[in-house]
């Protein structure tokens, strides 16, 4: 019974498929070599999709006894693992990966500033008026 539906079933996209190869061609214009043309690619298709499924089976056939084997060993690894697992509430000791910190020297402080101003003077820019960037050799960028 399953058979006879997808036997129906393939013929109806057969159909279907040379159908609308022949409208697009346009009813008025259909040569012999449109039909056969329209036909081929049917067929074709029906071809290409049998050769999918029997790809499958034979795959499922060779390869399914080892894949199950497999799955079922790593479910048994799985199992013993978690037999094995005995949990402590204690800290977990991680030795840390980073070097230890380079101790830097203090950067200028900035200068207290006089006459009772409300902001202090910043160390951004340069501190002499001129030129920002002097062009003596050895001072360049």
């Amino acid at each position: 019974m399953r058979v006879s539906f997808l036997v129906y079933g393939v013929l109806y996209v057969v159909i279907e498929m040379i159908g609308h190869a022949l409208e697009t061609v346009g009813w008025a214009h259909v040569t012999p070599l449109d039909v056969a043309s329209a036909l081929t690619d049917a067929l074709l298709f029906v071809v290409v999709c049998i050769a999918l499924v029997v790809a499958s089976d034979v795959a499922r056939q060779r390869w399914g006894p080892a894949l199950a084997a497999w799955h079922e060993e790593r479910l048994r690894a799985h199992a013993e693992a978690q037999t094995e697992v005995v949990w402590d509430d204690g800290p977990i000791g991680v030795t840390s990966w980073r070097p230890e910190p380079i101790a830097l020297a203090a950067g200028p402080q900035p200068a207290a500033s006089s006459g009772g101003g409300t902001y202090a003077t910043t160390t951004y820019g340069p501190r002499t008026p001129g030129h920002a960037f002097p062009e003596e050799p050895g001072h360049l960028l």
